[in-house]
């Protein structure tokens, strides 16, 4: 999911951001990475050679880039936020062993039904979020 940096600075300008280094230091991290990473383990990515980035300096980052459309939160266990810069349609899988977290093409559950849910409800979304245990833990 590598992008050019031309591309990254074009996208955050069309999403009426302002391109700081802060912003697109954040931005190209999550783009270069699938693990889904907490706020905390990219401003440790982001200090690990000259600590230049402050936890709220990554934070409100975070948040603008959510805010746009560019990043989204992915809350698959209590009280931890994820951030994934893949927002197209998917869902995720989860190792309740080592904690890995996997993308699931959104197609893998296109036959849910949802027509089971009582009526009145009316689901303008969903995301699926399957638990077991990778290969690597089995």
């Amino acid at each position: 999911m590598q992008q050019p940096v031309d591309q990254i600075v074009n996208t955050l300008r069309e999403k009426g951001l302002r391109v700081t280094p802060q912003r697109f230091a954040v931005y190209f991290n999550l783009l270069g990475r699938a693990d889904h990473p907490t706020a905390e383990q990219i401003l440790g990515d982001l200090n690990q050679d000259a600590p230049t980035s402050s936890q709220a300096t990554v934070y409100s980052s975070l948040q603008a880039l959510r805010d746009v459309g560019l990043v989204r939160e992915v809350l698959l266990e209590e009280g931890i936020c994820r951030y994934d810069a893949n927002v197209d349609p998917h869902h995720h899988f989860r190792c309740q062993s080592c904690g890995a977290i996997e993308d699931i093409a959104w197609e893998q559950f296109q036959n849910l039904s949802l027509s089971q849910l009582r009526p009145g409800l009316k689901v303008e979304d969903y995301e699926v979020t399957v638990r077991g245990h990778c290969d690597s833990c089995v």
